[in-house]
Parts: C-alpha cells; sequence; structure tokens
C-alpha cells in the first residue's frame, strides 16, 4: 500500500507539473496574440485602406469577442474536460493569426477580430480557473507565474514583429511567426489529462453571489484591464506621433513596456508567498499612477517616456494575477464567476482603446496617456471600496461555511 500510494503521489505530483507547464505555455501563445495589435496597427490601417480613427474599431470588435469568449467560453470549462476547450482555443487563435494579413477589408478585418477575441478570452479564463484548481488554496504563485509567462509572449511579440519588417518589410511575414510560435502548444496541450471540476461547479453550477459585488469587481476589471489595454495598444503610436524614434524605436518602447511587466511579475512569484494581496494590489495602483504622471508631467521628454513607460509596466503586471489570488481568499473561484469578473475587463479594453483612437488625431496624441491615468486613479477607488466589500464577507466565516 506504501508503495502504490508513493507512485499515485508521484503520478499526481507529475500530471500536476505537466499542466502547469502546459498552461504557462498557452500564456505565452496568448501573450504573442494578444499584443500584437498595438505594433501593427498603422500596418493594419495601411492594409485596408484606413485611417487610424476608422481602424480602432479593431480594438472594439476584438474585444467584443473576449467579452463573449469570457462569459460563454468559461461556461465551458465547468461542463467540459478543460483542456479540450484549451486546445480548440489554441487552434482558433493560430488561424485567425494566419488569416489577419490577407484581409484587406476593414470589416472583414473587425469579423476575424471577433473570432480572434473569443478564442483569447476562453483561453483567459480557462487557463486561470484551472490553474485554481490545480493547486487550490497554494496557487498565489502559481498564479504570478501564470501571467508572468504572459508577460514573457507579449515582451516578445512587438520584438518578433520588429524584426520580421526589418528581415521581410512585409508585416504578413509577422502574423504568420505568431501563428506558428501557437502549434507547439497546442500538442502539448492535447496530451495532458485535464483536472477534474469541482463538484460544486460541474454542469455549469456555481456559488451564488451578489450582484452588487459582482458588479464592483467588473468595475475593478474594467478600469484596470482597459488602461493596460490603452497602454500597450497605443504607446507605440503614441511614441511615433511624437517623433520619438522611427517604427522600429516605436516597437522597442513597447516591448519595454511588457519587458518589465514580464520582470515584474517574476519579482511578484515570492512576493505573493509572503504579502498578502491587498498590499501589492495598492502598492501597484499608486505606483501605475505615479509613472502615468512622469509621462504627462514631462511630454517631450524621451527619458520620462521611457520611464513612465516602463514604470507603468512594472507596477501594472501584478494587479490582475494578484486580484485573482485575492478574490479566491474570499469568494469560491468557477470558470462561470471568473467569466463574470473577465467581462468587466473585455469591456475595458473594447471602451477605454477606442475611445483614445476617436480622440487621438482630433484632440492630440496626449489623450493616450490621459485615459490611461484618468482609468488607473479611478480604479484606485474601486479597489478601496471592493476591499470594503471583502472584508465584511472576511467577518462572517459561519454563514459562509453554512452556505458551503
Amino acid at each position: 500500500m506504501n508503495l502504490t500510494s508513493t507512485m499515485q503521489d508521484s503520478s499526481g505530483k507529475a500530471n500536476k507539473i505537466n499542466r502547469t507547464i502546459g498552461y504557462y505555455a498557452a500564456f505565452i501563445a496568448l501573450g504573442l496574440t494578444t499584443s500584437s495589435m498595438g505594433p501593427t496597427l498603422p500596418g493594419l490601417a495601411q492594409q485596408t485602406g484606413s485611417k487610424l480613427g476608422q481602424v480602432s474599431i479593431l480594438f472594439t470588435a476584438r474585444s467584443l469577442g473576449y467579452l463573449l469568449g469570457s462569459y460563454r467560453g468559461g461556461r465551458f470549462f465547468d461542463r467540459f474536460a478543460g483542456h479540450h476547450v484549451l486546445v480548440l482555443s489554441l487552434i482558433s487563435m493560430m488561424v485567425m493569426m494566419l488569416l489577419t494579413p490577407t484581409l484587406p477589408l476593414l470589416w472583414l478585418l473587425a469579423a476575424l477580430m471577433v473570432a480572434q477575441g473569443f478564442g483569447e478570452g476562453t483561453l483567459d479564463v480557462g487557463g486561470n480557473a484551472l490553474l485554481v484548481w490545480t493547486y487550490k488554496e497554494k496557487v498565489g504563485p502559481f498564479m504570478n507565474g501564470l501571467h508572468f509567462f504572459y508577460g514573457i509572449g507579449a515582451f516578445l511579440s512587438p520584438i518578433i514583429i520588429a524584426q520580421a519588417l526589418h528581415l521581410t518589410g512585409e508585416q504578413r511575414w509577422a502574423f504568420w511567426a505568431l501563428a506558428l510560435c501557437v502549434l507547439p502548444v497546442i500538442f502539448w496541450m492535447a496530451k495532458q489529462p485535464s483536472p477534474a471540476i469541482p463538484e460544486e461547479h460541474q454542469n455549469g453550477g456555481s456559488a451564488s453571489l451578489k450582484w452588487g459585488l459582482i458588479l464592483i469587481i467588473a468595475a475593478f476589471y474594467f478600469l484596470h484591464v482597459g488602461a493596460s489595454s490603452c497602454m500597450s495598444g497605443w504607446i507605440y503610436t503614441y511614441a511615433k506621433a511624437l517623433h520619438f524614434g522611427d517604427a522600429q524605436t516605436a516597437a522597442y518602447l513597447n516591448s519595454a513596456f511588457w519587458g518589465a511587466l514580464t520582470v515584474s511579475r517574476l519579482i511578484g512569484i515570492p512576493l505573493a508567498a509572503k504579502l498578502h494581496p491587498r498590499v501589492i494590489l495598492a502598492g501597484d495602483i499608486i505606483g501605475s499612477i505615479a509613472s502615468l504622471g512622469v509621462i504627462m508631467l514631462w511630454p517631450q521628454s524621451t527619458a520620462a517616456l521611457w520611464i513612465g513607460t516602463m514604470g507603468t509596466g512594472l507596477f501594472m503586471a501584478t494587479i490582475f494575477p494578484t486580484t485573482i489570488t485575492l478574490l479566491g481568499q474570499y469568494l469560491p473561484i468557477s470558470g462561470r464567476s471568473t467569466g463574470y469578473f473577465f467581462m468587466g475587463g473585455s469591456l475595458g479594453s473594447m471602451f477605454l482603446p477606442w475611445v483614445i483612437g476617436q480622440l487621438f488625431e482630433p484632440v492630440g496624441s496626449f489623450v493616450a496617456i490621459l485615459i490611461t491615468l484618468l482609468s488607473m486613479m479611478l480604479s484606485l477607488v474601486m479597489f478601496v471600496w471592493l476591499m470594503a466589500r471583502l472584508e465584511k464577507i472576511a467577518l462572517r466565516p459561519v454563514e459562509t461555511e453554512a452556505v458551503v
């Protein structure tokens, strides 16, 4: 019995490790695809014969798909084997990336972006939920690790695009290179057994939550995910508009944002094991506001732009994974509930970059930073409100256990 038990325990650990490798690789792929929009936006405008204000509808289309994927796709993980859903999402993302540089019409490209976003939203919700199911209350460092690898993909994406443009002079090769990077992840995930669906979440079940609390969480996601999308999606075009460098330099600035974000998430792994999530979140939000303030105060300074961009990436980095960890300490996490929370983020990334697109040319490039800054300031307000509500839940442990 001892030998059998040891072998089963060893097998279980190996399965956990293999699954975690798959989730991390899937999030590298997610980072590669989601951060491709910013550096390729001017090229997509040229491809479709559109102006920047018009082509910014692609942000909205992709985020609409992300919203639908977060809402509907999240429920799939409560009903079906999680890895089957992840593989289908990855295949969808790869195919859409292959097709993106072949479409000359803006409305066709927008429709494709909806499909692309659906796959990405489904993968995002599923990766977070499956990791929580795998590690349960010990998920904190692993959650930061998951989003660290997303940052790796997001950091590499502008570099791959810049190199593809430098070597070939054609943007299509950048999209095709990114798409091929997804292929090995598909094969790996297809071989891994899915974690068991927690009994309380099977058949789409989910613990009841008050809608007021759901709306506060969704609003917080709306603001900070929207701000991150604004920064990653517009910093490239902002730098070019103010003549801080050529296309390659602007792409490297975009990579600097993602590079700082990635390093910060690596640092966040040990920090998550030592500090309470609310402490990390408070520091992240305040640091993001200060970094954006540097760019606003010295708009003509190249040094301020690089410092502010990297600082924003550094502090924004762990907001998303730390929020998931924080919520997991107070609320049951299912594919369905995670989907609700991510819907707020999808709406933010759909709406706020679009607003910048409408104002960028007629008002001025400074609106890209201003809207991002205002979003983070409002997210601080929502964070304080959210913590007040969660602390009330923490004061009712007996009631929570009785419900479960």
